[in-house]
Formats: C-alpha cells, sequence, structure tokens
C-alpha cells in the first residue's frame, strides 16, 4: 500500500519514485539505456536515478512518465517527492536539526559477484491464480560472502491504459497476504525482507538466514535457491517477462495451462541493442493429465535481453483489454 507523503522523509520520497521508475521500465521491458536514450539523456543516468545517486527532478519526471507510458503515475511520485521536501525544508526553519543520516545499503549481490548457472521458471495457471515457482543455481565468483538477493515482483492490468491500470491497483492493491511468498536454501527457509512496497510492484531482500541461524554462499560456492509467489488473474494477465540481470548460463521458462482453456503461446525478445523480436526457438508444447504445458530454454542468454511470453486462451472470451504481469 502506498504511504501519505507527509509520513515519510525526503530519502523515503526518492527511493518511492525510484522504485515507480524501475516498475514502468520492467512493464514495459526496456532496458535503463533504451530509456536513458528514449528520453534524450546520457545512458548511465537512468542507473543512477534509479540507485538514488541522482535526486528526482521535474524534467526527467515528465520525460519518463511519457516515455514509460505511466499514466502520471512516475509524476505523482515526483510531486510527493516535492511536496516532502517542502514540508521538511519549513520544519528545519522551524526547528533547526542536523538532517538524518542517509540509510545505506549493501549492493545487491556484491554487484557482479554472482553468475547464474540455471535459471528455472515456472508458472501454472488453475483457472483464478497463477503460481510462479522460481529456482536459480547461483555461484559466488566474488571475494566476499553473499547474504541477500533480491527479487522483483511488477504486475500491471492494462497495460494499453496505464491510468486505468494505476487506478485498478490503488483500489486492488497485490498484498502480501495473496502472494505466500515463499523461499528456501539448501532445504532451509529463508528470511525476507521488503525493499520497496507499492501497489503494483514489490521489490524484496531474500536473506540467507533465519532464526535457526545463517547460510552465506561463500566465494566458490553455488546453491540452489528456490521461490514462489501467487497472484490472482485479476491483478495477473496473459503475459510474463523474464529479465536478465546477472550472467547467466541457462534461461528456462515452463507454463502451464488448463488444457481445456486451449492456450496458445508466443513470444518476443528485446536486447540493449535491438527492439522487440520473436524468439529466436519457439516454446515447446506437450499435454499431459489435463495439462498444455509450453517450454522454452535459451543458453548463454546476453545480459540485459528480455524474454516475453504471451498466451491466449482460444477457449475463453477475450478479455476488454490486454492484460500483463512480470515476475523475477
Amino acid at each position: 500500500m502506498d504511504t501519505q507523503d507527509e509520513e515519510i522523509t525526503v530519502e523515503q520520497a526518492a527511493e518511492n519514485f525510484a522504485a515507480e521508475l524501475a516498475r514502468w521500465r520492467e512493464v514495459r521491458g526496456m532496458s535503463k539505456r533504451a530509456l536513458a536514450q528514449a528520453m534524450g539523456f546520457d545512458p548511465s543516468y537512468v542507473s543512477h536515478m534509479e540507485s538514488g545517486r541522482h535526486k528526482p527532478t521535474e524534467e526527467f519526471a515528465r520525460l519518463a512518465d511519457d516515455a514509460l507510458n505511466a499514466g502520471k503515475a512516475i509524476w505523482r511520485r515526483w510531486c510527493d517527492y516535492e511536496r516532502t521536501k517542502a514540508r521538511e525544508t519549513r520544519l528545519r526553519r522551524q526547528s533547526p536539526s542536523p538532517p538524518a543520516p542517509r540509510r545505506t545499503e549493501q549492493p545487491y549481490a556484491t554487484g557482479s559477484a554472482l553468475v547464474v548457472e540455471h535459471d528455472a521458471a515456472s508458472l501454472r495457471y488453475d483457472g483464478g491464480s497463477y503460481r510462479l515457482t522460481m529456482r536459480r543455481l547461483l555461484r559466488n565468483t566474488g571475494t566476499e560472502p553473499v547474504t541477500r538477493y533480491l527479487i522483483r515482483i511488477s504486475v500491471d492490468r492494462y497495460p494499453g491504459d496505464p491510468e486505468r491500470s494505476n487506478a485498478h491497483y490503488r483500489a486492488h492493491p497485490l498484498t502480501w497476504d495473496e502472494l505466500a511468498l515463499t523461499a528456501t536454501c539448501r532445504g532451509e527457509t529463508m528470511r525476507w525482507q521488503a525493499k520497496h512496497d507499492r501497489d503494483a510492484f514489490k521489490e524484496v531482500w531474500l536473506l540467507f538466514d533465519n532464526e535457526h541461524g545463517r547460510f552465506p554462499l561463500y566465494p566458490g560456492e553455488s546453491v540452489w535457491i528456490e521461490y514462489a509467489y501467487t497472484v490472482g488473474d485479476d491483478k495477473w494477465g496473459n503475459w510474463f517477462q523474464r529479465a536478465v540481470r546477472l550472467p547467466t548460463e541457462q534461461l528456462e521458462v515452463q507454463l502451464a495451462f488448463p488444457a481445456d482453456l486451449d492456450p496458445v503461446v508466443w513470444g518476443t525478445e528485446t536486447s540493449m541493442t535491438a527492439e522487440a523480436s520473436p524468439l529466436r526457438t519457439p516454446p515447446v508444447r506437450s499435454d499431459d493429465a489435463g495439462l498444455r504445458q509450453f517450454t522454452w530454454i535459451t543458453a548463454t542468454p546476453a545480459l540485459h535481453a528480455r524474454y516475453r511470453l504471451e498466451w491466449r486462451f482460444r477457449a475463453r472470451p477475450e478479455p476488454e483489454t490486454d492484460q500483463g504481469s512480470s515476475g523475477d
């Protein structure tokens, strides 16, 4: 749920802006470089904005909202930031005090230290909700132990009508209870902490520890992690996108639908240097025990590439508008 701007600090308002920007960029399937180019900025500028190294500006908010067709969602976050900044300025003038120190944060997965040896996503639809299970074989190629791993959950029910989509999630936000997020590593339950909690976008740190102890991923080691969550089809939709954020050796996606819905699946690929194009190989279909499954696999996908699978249920009337979702 969104937090009112009078309850947050300027730093939190800036983080909310960065999270909204990241959410819409993920939904639209754009790399940071592609978005920066569309806005006429230096390629590194979007990365600096999302990481908090640059503060939100009016020009950036306006151009980003237009480039991502975000229905004023990014613009509203900038307005929240400006109101919060003005309020804190007034309070400082009334009662001068030292500014609060900026909260520091461990870099995500120690930068480029992690390699994904195998990335496998399994999305199952039961006619009313989707359950996504992600399994990743991670290898620590760095020099320090890895103690947490960042994941994202992002949905967009009406991608062709962002204002309607934003209004829908304000009235019906994703909740932690419905997501029922679980995570495991080495047979141990992983604790998790929310980094960003927006109506249609969550960022979550999966922690390599629990109440029984710690189990960091040490340099040179490889380990499987698995996490899963559920989203109803009133908030999910007819597409699923995978983004390659770390060096990855193999990427696999499996979709499973009730066969009586007569599903068909297709997909597109977007890279740092090319617009969306059809997948180079088609998803492979198999039918078993009332399920129709589609499996797609690629080896050594390009860093920052995005793979988007879409589907249609031929035995079900088409919705009045396209729907969509992104999980990571």
